[in-house]
Order: C-alpha cells, then sequence, then structure tokens
C-alpha cells in the first residue's frame, strides 16, 4: 500500500510540475493526458519488446482497486469538499431545476441511453450484450461528475444562477445514479426481485435514507462545532464526520455520496456562519481546497494510468463513434426539454443558452469508470468498461477544454444578469 501510495503521489506530482511548466492546462485534465501518454509509452515498449517492462506496469495498475480508492475512499472527501462551498441559499432557491434534472433525467437518461446502446451494438456492430448491461452502462454515464464539473466552473466565469444549477445537479444526481446503478445490478445478478414495489423500496431506502442520514451527522457536527473555538479540533471533527459518516452509511446501506453532499451543504452554510470563528473559517477553507486539489489531481492520473489495464476491440472503438454522440444526443434531450418546459411553462428564470452550456458542461469523469469496474468479470465488463473509458476520455478532454471558452462566448454575446423568465 505504502509503494503504491508513494508511486500516485510521485507521479501526480511530476505531471502537476511538467503540466504547470509546459503544458499549461488546467491541472486536472493536463496530468491525465501526461498519464495517458505514460500509459501509451509503456503499452509501445511492450510491442517494441520490452515485454517485461509493460507486465509490470500493468500488475502495479491492475493491484490498485480504483473502484474502491475512489467509491470508498476519495469520493467522501470530493463531494464533502465540492458541497462546502455551494451557497445553500441560492441552491433552494433553484431546488426545482436541480431536482429534476438530478432525478428525472438521470433515470430517462439511463433508459435511453440503454436502449438506444443495445441497438446500435447489437444491431449495427453485432456485439453481443444483454439489454439490463446496456442500462447499467446508462445509468454509470448519465450522471455528470462533480469533480470534473466544479473545478471547470471554476474558472470559467459562468452565470452565478447557471452555476448553481450545474454544481448542484452534479453534486446530487451521482448519488441518485449510483442507487440506480445499484439496483439494476441488484437485478443483474439476481439477488433482488424484478418488482416495482422491490425496486422503489431500494429506493427511497438509499436516496432518502441518505439524506437523512446526511442531516443527522451533519447537525451532531454542527454542535460539536459550535461548543469550542478551535480550528485544528474542528477540522479534525468535519474529516471525523466525512470518513466516519461515509463508512457507517455503507455498513446501513443508505447513500454515503447524497449523505456527504447534505453534510457539507449543512457545515458549508449553517456551520460556517454561526458555529465557526473567522480564524476557523479561513483554515477549514484551505484544508479542505488543498484535500480537493489534491485528491482530484490522483484520481485524474489514475484515470490516465487504467488504459494500460484496459481491452480496446476494434468492434468497441467503432462503435464509440456512435456512442459518444449518442450519450451527448441524449443529455441535450434531458436538459433541453425539461428547462424549456420550466422556463415557458413554469416561468423559471435560466440565462441564455442555458441548455447548450449544461449539454456541453456536462462531464462524465471518475465515478463512471468506478462504476464499471465494479461490473463482475465477464465478456460483457470488457464491452460497458471500453465504451465507459471512451466516453469518459471525450468529456474531460474535449468538452473540458471547450466548455469554459463556450461559457466564456456566450456570456460576452448575452449579458449574464439577464435571466429569462420571471421566477428565481
Amino acid at each position: 500500500m505504502l509503494d503504491i501510495v508513494a508511486l500516485l503521489i510521485t507521479l501526480t506530482a511530476l505531471f502537476s510540475y511538467l503540466n504547470h511548466r509546459l503544458i499549461k492546462l488546467p491541472t486536472t485534465i493536463g496530468v491525465m493526458a501526461l498519464a495517458m501518454l505514460m500509459s501509451l509509452i509503456l503499452m509501445s515498449l511492450g510491442e517494441l519488446g520490452y515485454a517485461p517492462v509493460e507486465r509490470q506496469a500493468e500488475a502495479i495498475i491492475a493491484s490498485i482497486d480504483f473502484n474502491q480508492v475512489l467509491m470508498q475512499g476519495m469520493l467522501s472527501l470530493l463531494l464533502f469538499a465540492g458541497a462546502l462551498h455551494v451557497d445553500l441559499e441560492e441552491l433552494a432557491r433553484k431546488r426545482w431545476p436541480i431536482g429534476i434534472l438530478a432525478t428525472v433525467g438521470v433515470v430517462v437518461s439511463t433508459f435511453l441511453i440503454g436502449i438506444a446502446s443495445w441497438i446500435v451494438l447489437d444491431t449495427v456492430f453485432g456485439v453481443s450484450i444483454s439489454l439490463l448491461y446496456c442500462l447499467l452502462f446508462g445509468a454509470l454515464i448519465s450522471p455528470t461528475d462533480p469533480i470534473a464539473v466544479l473545478g471547470i466552473l471554476k474558472s470559467a466565469g459562468a452565470p452565478k444562477g447557471l452555476e448553481i444549477k450545474i454544481a448542484g445537479e452534479s453534486l446530487f444526481n451521482d448519488g441518485i445514479a449510483v442507487v440506480v446503478f445499484a439496483i439494476l445490478l441488484s437485478l443483474a445478478l439476481g439477488s433482488a426481485e424484478v418488482t416495482a414495489g422491490g425496486v422503489a423500496l431500494l429506493f427511497v431506502e438509499e436516496a432518502l435514507g441518505g439524506i437523512g442520514f446526511g442531516l443527522a451527522i451533519g447537525y451532531v457536527a454542527y454542535l460539536l462545532l459550535k461548543s469550542i473555538d478551535s480550528y485544528d479540533v474542528e477540522i479534525l471533527i468535519t474529516l471525523a464526520l466525512v470518513l466516519g459518516g461515509y463508512a457507517l452509511a455503507i455498513h446501513i446501506h443508505v447513500s454515503g455520496p447524497i449523505a456527504m453532499v447534505v453534510a457539507g451543504l449543512m457545515i458549508g452554510n449553517h456551520g460556517r456562519r454561526l458555529a465557526m470563528s473567522e480564524i476557523t473559517r479561513e483554515h477549514l477553507d484551505t484544508f479542505w481546497e488543498m484535500i480537493d486539489e489534491i485528491l482530484n489531481a490522483v484520481l485524474f492520473v489514475l484515470i490516465g494510468l487504467e488504459v494500460v489495464i484496459l481491452t480496446f476491440e476494434r468492434d468497441y472503438l467503432l462503435a464509440s463513434l456512435l456512442i459518444v454522440p449518442l450519450v451527448l444526443l441524449v443529455r441535450l434531450v434531458c436538459v433541453g426539454i425539461p428547462v424549456t418546459v420550466m422556463r415557458h411553462r413554469f416561468g423559471f428564470a435560466f440565462t441564455p443558452h442555458a441548455i447548450k452550456i449544461m449539454t456541453w458542461g456536462g462531464l462524465r469523469g471518475g465515478i463512471s469508470v468506478a462504476l464499471a469496474l465494479s461490473l463482475p468479470a465477464g465478456p460483457e465488463r470488457h464491452v460497458v468498461l471500453a465504451l465507459t473509458y471512451i466516453v469518459v476520455l471525450f468529456s474531460i478532454l474535449v468538452q473540458g477544454l471547450t466548455v469554459g471558452p463556450l461559457i466564456r462566448k456566450t456570456v460576452a454575446a448575452s449579458s449574464p444578469d439577464a435571466p429569462i423568465g420571471a421566477k428565481p
């Protein structure tokens, strides 16, 4: 474990340095690109007769359980850090757009992507895969990744109202998607009854249970923070809230991601205003910003290194030429229709070009890869994993590098403070 952690931190530091000095891309995108370049070099060494080097690299990377590292380690810290700086009052004002996009949008997207990808793979390319596994692909690729999205929004200069909608959706829809994925995986493995009641019960237990649990542990931490004034102890309390709370959420079978978002919102708003001194706020912000930036960089290095152990067959690569635009089209539908209805039928305010920005800014990231890696071994897993990885690469490298200029261009073309509609 120490060797692996040391290797990851060293590579992350090296790639961050090279990116900062030479490439000057956003840190997460730059380190992932360099990690991918390193992976391709290692794979090329195998083709050139240096197979032992490639095999050693494969063995090291394969020993890292990406799903375990992200879903039961880094994710809790990253979600809490992301939610810590979201304005709860603004979020509450945008609750209906965020709630609809994060719930109905994810479920509809899961089925649209699942059915469409099944037709494309089976009919066009003759790839044998069950509809249920295509639905699993739809579930894991539907959520926008808060880890990827929030970093881009910080530097893109998006209008405040639109930033809250995108950030709020990305923080909550990954928790919803994890629940949908867990339900579908239970059906695929035969460990859950295929009944509407059973599925609804599991959804309620995970999603609503996660909200209730997040409120409970967030309130306990708030009371502890309010009772003392010692920034080092208070930082430790928030760290215990995240790690201990997430571990307990897994054991009691409620959604850990949703619980961390709710707890982060509570501590970042009520806790920050009512339970912390100015010096504690400064130290807390600095601590969690550093955690966020370091873990983000490590995560994207891991994503870049994973290419060494993946299987990319010709049919998968060809299918991805249709799957990538398909995922974007479904994102456009699942954003465009609700936003249009809410804007014109119910009078909710959206900035100009909101549909365009929310569609292109819906980045996929590590959560999708981690969920794909959690699938049981088998030929269908290889298909889903390869397609997921290609979609994520396109999302981060292409969308991630162009969404900032897109936002700046659209903001320049129209006043960011002139939303269409009446309601906030």
